[in-house]
C-alpha cells in the first residue's frame, strides 16, 4: 500500500552563486532578480503555497540575506506607504511576508544539489516533502506540483517532473528511462542519467526542477558519493531509490508535464520570461505590446555571422 502521509513542507535550494548573471549577481542573489516587479523566488514560494505547502525551508548561502529580508516584514516601508494612503503598494509589500512560514538554513559549502537537499534533513524529519528549484518557474495556471503530490499519495515513493525536449537538448539535463503506467501522464522511472552524452540518453524526457521525495532520500544521500563535477547529485540518489522496494521508501515515478515552464537560469530565457509576464499583465500589456510590436518591426533579426 502506498504511503499516504500528507506532503506539507517545501524545500527551496537557493545557495547558488549565480555566475551566469554576473556582475548583477555580485551582491544581489540571482533569485532576487525581478520578473517585472516581483523577484523570481517569490513566484516559486507562491507555487508551493498554492499546492498547500505553507512550511517553506530555503537553503541559502553567503550574500543571500536579501532573500530573508524580502519574506520578512518591512515596518518602516509599510508605515511610509500607509501614511501616503498607497494601499496597493502596501498590500504588495505585505504579501510576501504573509505567504508562508519561512525557515532558513545555510549550505556551508557548494557541494551540489544533493548536498543542499541533505541540509534540510533536520527540518523535514521523517516526512515526505517537495523540492522546488528556483531557476524553474511553473505557470500558476498549470498545477504541476499539486498533481505530483496526488501521484505520491497514490503510488508512494518519490515523484519527479518530466518534460519532453528535442534530442539535441537532452545532454544539458538529467534524462529518465521510463515505463508506462495506467495513467497517461504518469510513468515509472527505471533509470536516471545526469547530462548524458549526446546520443546516449535513455529518452527525450528530462527532469525539471520539481520533486516530491520520500524521506528515505536523506539516508540515500548520506551514502551517495560525489558524482559529476565532484558534487553530490540528487539524480544519483533518485536512481538508487528507483531500485529500492516500495516498503522501504523506494520507487520513483514521473509526471509528464506539458504545460508552461519558464527557465530563469540563463540570460536569454530570463529575458523571454520577463517579456511573457509583462505581455500578460493587465496594467502593462496594451502599452508594452504596442511598443514591442514597433520595436520588433524596426529591429530585424541580425544575419548570422560567417
Amino acid at each position: 500500500m502506498a504511503d499516504t502521509a500528507p506532503v506539507l513542507k517545501a524545500v527551496v535550494p537557493a545557495a547558488g552563486l549565480g555566475t551566469r548573471f554576473l556582475p548583477a549577481t555580485k551582491a544581489t542573489p540571482k533569485e532576487m532578480l525581478p520578473i517585472v516587479d516581483k523577484p523570481a523566488i517569490q513566484y516559486v514560494v507562491e507555487e508551493a503555497v498554492d499546492a498547500g505547502l505553507t512550511d517553506v525551508l530555503m537553503i541559502t548561502g553567503r550574500n543571500k540575506r536579501s532573500i530573508e529580508d524580502h519574506f520578512d516584514r518591512a515596518y518602516e516601508l509599510e508605515e511610509a506607504l500607509e501614511a501616503k494612503g498607497d494601499d496597493d503598494r502596501l498590500a504588495s509589500v505585505r504579501e510576501s511576508a504573509d505567504l508562508a512560514i519561512m525557515h532558513y538554513v545555510r549550505q556551508g559549502e557548494p557541494k551540489g544539489l544533493g548536498h543542499a537537499v541533505f541540509c534540510a534533513r533536520q527540518h523535514v524529519g521523517n516526512e515526505p516533502f517537495a523540492i522546488l528549484l528556483g531557476d524553474d518557474m511553473i505557470d500558476a495556471r498549470d498545477p504541476l506540483l499539486r498533481r505530483m503530490i496526488e501521484v505520491r499519495q497514490r503510488h508512494g515513493g518519490s515523484v519527479v517532473a518530466l518534460m519532453e525536449v528535442e534530442p539535441d537538448q537532452v545532454s544539458a539535463y538529467g534524462s529518465a528511462a521510463i515505463e508506462a503506467t495506467d495513467e497517461d501522464d504518469v510513468v515509472r522511472i527505471t533509470d536516471l542519467v545526469e547530462k548524458p552524452p549526446e546520443g546516449e540518453a535513455p529518452s527525450n524526457w528530462i527532469i525539471i526542477g520539481r520533486y516530491v521525495c520520500d524521506p528515505e532520500v536523506f539516508n540515500v544521500l548520506e551514502n551517495t558519493p560525489p558524482g559529476r563535477g565532484g558534487e553530490i547529485q540528487l539524480t544519483d540518489a533518485l536512481r538508487t531509490l528507483a531500485d529500492m522496494p516500495s516498503e522501504k521508501g523506494g520507487g520513483v515515478y514521473g509526471v509528464k508535464f506539458r504545460g508552461r515552464r519558464y527557465d530563469t537560469g540563463n540570460k536569454l530565457e530570463y529575458l523571454r520570461t520577463v517579456v511573457q509576464f509583462a505581455s500578460e499583465r493587465d496594467d502593462l500589456a496594451e502599452d508594452f505590446l504596442a511598443w514591442l510590436h514597433d520595436f520588433v518591426r524596426d529591429h530585424p533579426v541580425p544575419s548570422a555571422r560567417p
